[in-house]
């Protein structure tokens, strides 16, 4: 895969033996929070740096991830400087908390271009039309639009959202998500208006009516994320789960079409 993107841009490249995956996710996370860092290619596209590492030990490489340091954060008017690696670890966790396998593993940790979270790689297939999803990956595609009304997602794309070979569809890039303020900008408009799925509905009366799950992903947000955006995001979803649908999106929230 990083030989594909290097390619497309036009720069010279050496071809890898493929990478073999962790065994499990306990494996992964031992990869990544403690594996070496054994090489570290820029994926040369988009508004912050972004690159592509091969984690191993003992010098051999045992997963690729996916790596953004906080000092490769462009500066935005509306969300602070020097967050966004931290908004995409309190998007994996927030995802766990619901029991959501949608975020890929991530983590943060230092790394060659300093502190910054490292997300464990999604090898895609070709991606299908909308008319080629199957139930399940429309049912995976509705849980990430729920998904990213509760963490006020302002950059829902369709490069955003990834179709694994094994067919599941991942969300990723979480930068900009858990603002205070409304900010939801996502392709995936055909879900708003309609009923929540109940399956996913109960998952989130669940967490908000736990108290012991409640609290541990609030004390977990708020290690990652000010306050009063620990605190809108709560609101947001005790909203959400009230009310049981998707409300109606604004044409102006809308990037552009998802595949």
């Amino acid at each position: 895969m990083a030989q594909r993107w290097l390619d497309r841009w036009g720069r010279e490249a050496q071809p890898r033996p493929p990478v073999p995956k962790p065994a499990n996710e306990q494996d992964a996370l031992a990869l990544l929070t403690e594996g070496e860092i054994l090489s570290s290619e820029l994926i040369p596209w988009g508004s912050n740096y972004t690159y592509l590492v091969a984690l191993g030990r003992q010098g051999t490489p045992e997963c690729l991830a996916v790596y953004k340091p906080r000092r490769g954060e462009a500066p935005l008017w509306d969300f602070p400087d020097g967050t966004l690696y931290r908004r995409e670890r309190a998007a994996y966790l927030t995802a766990q908390a619901l029991g959501w396998d949608i975020v890929p593993l991530t983590i943060i940790r230092d790394g060659p271009h300093g502190i910054g979270s490292v997300q464990l790689f999604v090898e895609t297939a070709d991606l299908p039309g909308r008319r080629e999803l199957t139930a399940a990956q429309r049912q995976q595609l509705a849980c990430i639009a729920l998904f990213d009304l509760i963490t006020n997602n302002a950059d829902r794309k369709g490069g955003h959202c990834l179709v694994a070979v094994d067919g599941h569809i991942w969300g990723i890039d979480h930068g900009l998500t858990f603002h205070q303020q409304a900010k939801l900008r996502t392709v995936l408009y055909e879900f708003y208006r309609e009923p929540i799925p109940p399956t996913f509905l109960r998952d989130l009366r669940a967490l908000l009516g736990e108290a012991a799950r409640r609290d541990a992903l609030q004390a977990q947000l708020g290690e990652l994320l000010a306050r009063a955006e620990v605190k809108a995001f709560f609101a947001r979803a005790e909203q959400i789960a009230t009310s049981g649908r998707y409300p109606p999106l604004d044409y102006y929230r809308r990037p552009w079409p998802f595949f």
